[in-house]
């Protein structure tokens, strides 16, 4: 499945890029959350957007994506887990790849804050991806972090496939599969020596091999390591193109104002580069 443009967010950044790379005839590929989840969606009125008062988020949002979908934009709601720079792009979105000649960030804000040890144990035991990674740990003991609405389903696979699985969060899981034992902890620390050797949830320590941290989304910087970024935003130009080349960024992920105005044209800055980028090749 290769795509011209992949953009990473579906939200106004996201989907203002969408319509405008469509208008330059280019194949598009929205991956991101559903837009009803955004958190546009839960503001009860919009009064500064040029044209359109009184708005509510919702409405606003319902707007934009009927706009893309109508332009023959293609979506996938997923978290984006891993990413290869190569000849393109190519991003992973639970066990299906995408492939793109260029590609938009627009994740919105992504809190990116590490648990003690996670990074320093990343690819040692930590993992994001359970359809990834979950055969390496058939038949030995590993945690399950849940911090996105389908941390469930995941740790139920890992469970299918053999693991002995035990589910941490902060709050009560719907949809596990009965047998996983589930941990209600809040402070979490990655413990390990050459690897990972287990969990510290609130003080207790859960012995395991693997560590899954399923959140939301995953970070720019953690798909991209090379990603320039500024006081914890993406760094880009004029033309929203960030130092990664065939790589441009959009919306609140490059700083404020935190308005769907900026948003909006930021995305559309961005989907005419990208464009020009790949005429250009």
């Amino acid at each position: 499945m290769a795509y011209d443009i992949m953009i990473l967010g579906s939200g106004p950044a996201g989907l203002a890029a969408a319509v405008a790379a469509r208008g330059r005839d280019k194949g598009v590929l929205v991956i991101g959350n559903r837009w009803q989840d955004s958190p546009l969606a839960k503001a009860e009125r919009v009064d500064n957007y040029l044209g359109l008062p009184s708005r509510t988020g919702l409405e606003m949002l319902e707007a934009f994506h009927r706009h893309a979908q109508a332009l023959g934009v293609e979506f996938v709601v997923g978290r984006a887990l891993s990413l290869l720079a190569w000849n393109g792009f190519s991003l992973t979105v639970g066990s299906q790849v995408y492939q793109g000649r260029a590609l938009i960030l627009a994740p919105g804000v992504v809190r990116s804050a590490k648990y003690p040890g996670e990074e320093t144990y990343l690819g040692r035991g930590v993992s994001y991806c359970a359809t990834c990674d979950g055969m390496l740990y058939r038949n030995r003991p590993v945690a399950v972090v849940g911090l996105a609405p389908d941390a469930p389903q995941e740790a139920n696979y890992l469970h299918s496939l053999g693991c002995q699985v035990v589910y941490v969060s902060p709050h009560q899981p719907t949809g596990l599969t009965e047998g996983i034992p589930y941990v209600k902890a809040g402070r979490l620390a990655v413990k390990g020596e050459q690897a990972v050797t287990g969990l510290e949830a609130d003080g207790t320590l859960l012995p395991c091999a693997g560590v899954f941290i399923l959140r939301r989304a995953v970070a720019p910087t953690d798909l991209l390591p090379d990603l320039e970024t500024e006081a914890d935003v993406i760094r880009v130009d004029r033309r929203m193109a960030t130092n990664v080349p065939g790589v441009f960024a959009a919306g609140d992920c490059t700083g404020g104002p935190l308005q769907v105005a900026k948003a909006v044209g930021e995305g559309h800055v961005a989907a005419l580069s990208a464009c020009d980028y790949l005429d250009h090749l």
